[in-house]
């Protein structure tokens, strides 16, 4: 990808069905974004910089452990949730803001109970976060640039984002057991690793570092793997089936399942998600040079408050 280059949306992706999966009302967050998320908390081990305030992209989405961690990681620093949810950042403040012991409790009851100490729902100004934080949930959007845009605004100059999303060798047992059947793929694509470091370059962000790992979930047998599946996701591909699909269908999909996927020692079905890790940095603002340069009055007072060689 060049800076020419102005990527489209993410082929076959269903942005309809996929706004319908991010806005849907969870009472709680998948458990795979809990573990993703604690894997990516784990990383911030490796920076030194402690935000003075920070934002969480898609809170309940994203993992509200996670969110929780990271607060008492960052205890002075205030968080802001963000997304494109709407009215559904003020009810992830209410499910962050009483904790676990609340879980049996109805949302609303949470949010009145515990208002006093949830972070602020309302949509952060630019240029006034260090930390943009992004869990699991950017392989749901179509246009991933715009997304990556507004981060890149939300942060301060030195600034950093930390994400995470889905890769495209998730699920690869059931692309391949789908496909010899000659059915419809079984979820959406998913952008490789190099891709989102391009995209990340190309809206400004330096230092991009990208990482990946394969995780293999295991199940007994294909109904309790069907149902962590509807329990954790949505198939948004375009040309996903369509239609409800009868006893029979239900069956056959069964049957392909465990005759199909590979499965461990113990007898397990196995399949793979695969996790892609991002981390960049927002630099400071650099004047182009031509004939005849223009600067923001903005990036121009950071350029001047910024000691000479404060260079990353």
């Amino acid at each position: 990808m060049t800076d020419a280059t102005v990527p489209g949306p993410v082929p076959d992706l269903d942005p309809v069905a996929a706004r319908r999966w991010r806005e849907w009302p969870r009472a709680s967050s998948p458990w795979l974004s809990e573990e993703v998320g604690r894997r990516m908390a784990s990383r911030l081990d490796w920076i030194r910089q402690r935000p003075a305030a920070w934002v969480d992209w898609n809170p309940v989405l994203g993992g509200v452990e996670a969110h929780r961690t990271l607060a008492a990681r960052y205890p002075e620093a205030p968080a802001r949730l963000a997304g494109d949810e709407g009215m559904h950042t003020w009810r992830a403040a209410g499910l962050i803001a009483l904790g676990p012991e609340g879980a049996g409790r109805p949302w609303w009851r949470r949010w009145l109970g515990g208002a006093s100490a949830s972070p602020r729902s309302a949509p952060p100004e630019p240029g006034q976060a260090d930390l943009l934080w992004a869990n699991l949930s950017l392989h749901l959007y179509e246009h991933p640039m715009t997304v990556l845009q507004s981060w890149y605004q939300w942060l301060r100059t030195d600034g950093f984002v930390m994400f995470s999303c889905l890769g495209p060798d998730t699920l690869i047992e059931l692309r391949r057991a789908y496909a010899s059947k000659g059915w419809p793929p079984p979820l959406q694509p998913m952008t490789d690793m190099h891709d989102w470091g391009d995209m990340l370059v190309q809206v400004g962000f330096a230092e991009p570092v990208m990482d990946m790992e394969r995780l293999t979930l295991t199940y007994p047998d294909a109904e309790r793997l069907l149902a962590d599946l509807r329990a954790g996701g949505r198939n948004l591909h375009r040309h996903r089936r369509s239609g409800l699909s009868g006893r029979g269908h239900a069956h056959a999909v069964r049957s392909l399942l465990e005759q199909s996927l590979p499965r461990n020692p113990d007898g397990q079905l196995c399949v793979t998600v695969e996790v892609i890790y991002g981390h960049a940095v927002k630099p400071a603002p650099r004047a182009r040079l031509s004939a005849h340069t223009q600067v923001p009055l903005d990036d121009m007072r950071a350029m001047l408050r910024r000691p000479p060689d404060a260079g990353r």
